[in-house]
C-alpha cells in the first residue's frame, strides 16, 4: 500500500454498533506505528505469491521455462527445485525494508497533506494526491534497497545464501548505485499505479455506498478491486524493474541504461511483446488481497490506538 488517502482507506472505519468514528486525533508516530504493522503484515502474508511473480518477470533467455508455464506449473516448478521454505528467500530483507518505509511514508504523507491543504473540509483530490505522490518518493528511497535484496533472493538458482550475503556481495561487486539502479523505474511505475488505484477506489467506493456508509468492508473491497486493477495495468512497468534489479544474477543478459523506454524497448524486440505481460496473473493475484490486508491491518491499527488515546 502507497497511500491512506485516495489510495488507501478513507477517514472512516466501520466501528462497534455501526457508528463511524473519524481518526483525525492521533499524531505522526501512531500513524507510523499503524502503517510498520501494516506493510510488514502485507509483505509478509504474500510472500510466496510475490517469489512467483519475481521469477517469471526475471527470466530472459530460452533456457529458462518457468514463465511458460500457467500458475499451477510454475508453483510446482518452484516447490521441485527448493520447496516450500524457497518461496520465502530472502524474506527478511522485505521486513527489514517494508516497516520502515511504510513509517516513513505515512509520516511524510500526513505532513505533506496538512501543508498541501488536504486537511481542509472537503474533497481535496489534487492536495491529498499530491501528498501521496511526494510520500510515495521518500518510501521508494527507502524500499528499493530492500527490494533489490529481496528480489535477487527469490531467483530460482540464486548466487546468494542470504540477505547479509546478498548485500556484501552487491555492494563489493556493483557498488552502491545496484540498490538505486531501479529507483527511478520503481517512481516512473509507482506515480501511474497511484493514479489508477486512486481513481478505481473512489469509483468502487461511491458505487457500493455513500460516505456517511463507508465501513471496513467496503473499504477493503474497493481497495482490493482497486489495487487488482492497478497491478494490472502497470504490469510492464514492474518487468522492466525486476529485470534492472536482477540484471547479471542468473542470466547474461543485461540492460545498459536504466531508462525505463529502452529497456521496455530491448525487452520487446528480444524476447516479443508478451515478456512484458509476464508475471501478471501473480501480480494480480498478489495486489487483490495484499490491498485488503493492509488497509484491514492498518485501519486496525489506527483503530485500537484511537482507543487506547481515548483511554488515556
Amino acid at each position: 500500500m502507497y497511500s491512506d488517502d485516495g489510495a488507501g482507506p478513507g477517514p472512516y472505519s466501520e466501528m462497534s454498533g455501526g457508528a463511524a468514528a473519524r481518526y483525525d486525533g492521533l499524531g505522526f508516530l501512531s500513524y507510523m506505528l499503524a502503517g510498520a504493522v501494516a506493510g510488514v503484515v502485507e509483505h509478509t502474508a504474500m510472500y510466496p505469491v510475490d517469489t512467483i511473480k519475481t521469477r517469471a518477470q526475471a527470466l530472459a533467455h530460452p533456457g529458462q521455462q518457468l514463465h511458460r508455464s500457467a500458475l499451477k506449473r510454475a508453483l510446482k516448478a518452484a516447490f521441485r527445485h527448493d520447496g516450500w521454505p524457497g518461496l520465502y528467500r530472502g524474506i527478511g530483507a522485505v521486513v527489514a525494508g517494508a516497516g520502515p518505509a511504510h513509517a516513513v511514508y505515512f509520516l511524510t504523507y500526513e505532513t505533506a497533506k496538512k501543508l498541501y491543504g488536504g486537511d481542509r473540509p472537503g474533497h481535496q483530490v489534487f492536495a491529498t494526491g499530491l501528498a501521496g505522490a511526494t510520500a510515495t518518493i521518500v518510501q521508494d528511497a527507502v524500499m528499493t534497497p530492500a527490494d533489490v535484496v529481496k528480489q535477487r533472493l527469490q531467483l530460482v538458482n540464486t548466487p546468494y545464501r542470504s540477505v547479509y550475503d546478498c548485500t556484501t556481495r552487491t555492494f563489493r561487486e556493483e557498488g552502491v548505485w545496484a540498490f538505486y539502479r531501479s529507483y527511478r523505474t520503481t517512481l516512473f511505475m509507482n506515480v501511474p499505479y497511484m493514479a489508477v488505484q486512486v481513481s478505481t477506489y473512489e469509483s468502487c467506493k461511491k458505487l457500493m455506498g455513500s460516505e456517511e456508509e463507508d465501513g471496513l468492508m467496503i473499504q477493503l473491497t474497493a481497495g482490493a478491486i482497486a489495487g487488482g486493477m492497478a497491478a494490472g495495468v502497470t504490469n510492464p512497468l514492474d518487468v522492466v524493474k525486476t529485470r534492472l534489479q536482477t540484471q547479471g544474477v542468473t542470466s547474461a543478459t543485461t540492460y545498459n541504461r536504466s531508462a525505463v523506454i529502452p529497456t521496455m524497448k530491448q525487452i520487446a524486440r528480444e524476447e516479443g511483446p508478451r515478456a512484458l505481460w509476464r508475471g501478471l496473473k501473480p501480480r494480480v493475484m498478489f495486489h487483490v488481497p495484499a490491498a485488503a490486508i493492509c488497509w484491514g491491518t492498518y485501519e486496525t491499527m489506527k483503530a485500537l490506538l484511537l482507543e487506547r488515546n481515548g483511554s488515556q
